[in-house]
């Protein structure tokens, strides 16, 4: 199969794990085939900073939204109408972080993944910033603050963290980033980071790394569930509990 041209050798491994990797290997939960979905796009976006070396782009969303308030996320949303994947992401980069799409190469796409309490369909879309462009808050209204974590913070067992998230009984895996490595990033993004990494040999889980509960901030507006609501959750559709060790 053709390779992307012009990729750092760093990044091969991730465009070959991209061709072999599965839902299964990602997500308990897969879009269902019975459900109807919202279909949703984010940017893995891949860099080389002059000072810190390989890193990854990431966004913290205002602290005031409804809706996660405070999440750290892959810059992305929905896909509109006539669109594709890579455009969404790319458009969406640029809407949240004031990024120049033309100084990045989309070199693969992950399988879709299933956020049920969203219903949301998400396809990350991996690319290469070929050429660095300035990256930072847009929006505040929605966007708190924009990072370039370093891959090897993300590597580092010291940043690592398990979160107690807001379900009884829940948790995900984390990293704590920024300067002063006091940000959470957990759920949905964090698990993409941990999974992919893990697959590529890069990581080992940590189950036993320190627990950490979320901040009130990221807790607003989320219901507070019954035992009944409990047995209402989806369940999972994949064979990634299988397949852990």
């Amino acid at each position: 199969m053709t390779r992307h041209p012009g990729l750092p050798d760093w990044l091969r491994p991730v465009e070959d794990a991209a061709r072999s990797i599965t839902v299964h290997d990602l997500t308990r939960f897969m879009p269902p085939e019975d459900e109807e979905t919202r279909e949703s796009a984010v940017l893995m976006l891949f860099g080389e900073h002059p000072d810190h070396g390989p890193d990854l782009l990431l966004t913290e969303r205002s602290h005031t939204m409804r809706s996660h308030p405070g999440q750290v996320s892959f810059p992305g949303g929905a896909i509109d109408p006539g669109e594709t994947p890579e455009q969404t992401a790319l458009r969406e980069a640029l809407e949240e972080t004031g990024l120049d799409p033309d100084g990045v190469d989309v070199f693969a796409e992950l399988p879709p993944l299933w956020l049920p309490p969203s219903g949301f369909s998400v396809i990350p879309v991996l690319g290469w910033w070929r050429e660095s462009s300035h990256v930072s808050v847009v929006s505040p209204d929605e966007v708190h603050a924009v990072y370039r974590v370093p891959l090897t913070e993300l590597r580092d067992p010291a940043h690592r963290i398990v979160v107690q998230g807001p379900v009884p009984g829940w948790t995900s895996p984390g990293f704590l980033i920024g300067d002063d490595h006091d940000v959470i990033c957990w759920g949905f993004t964090a698990g993409v980071i941990a999974r992919l990494f893990e697959y590529l040999g890069w990581i080992e889980d940590l189950p036993d790394a320190p627990v950490q509960e979320l901040p009130d901030y990221m807790l607003v507006g989320r219901r507070v569930l019954s035992p009944e609501d409990l047995d209402d959750l989806p369940k999972p559709n994949t064979d990634f509990l299988r397949r852990r060790p």
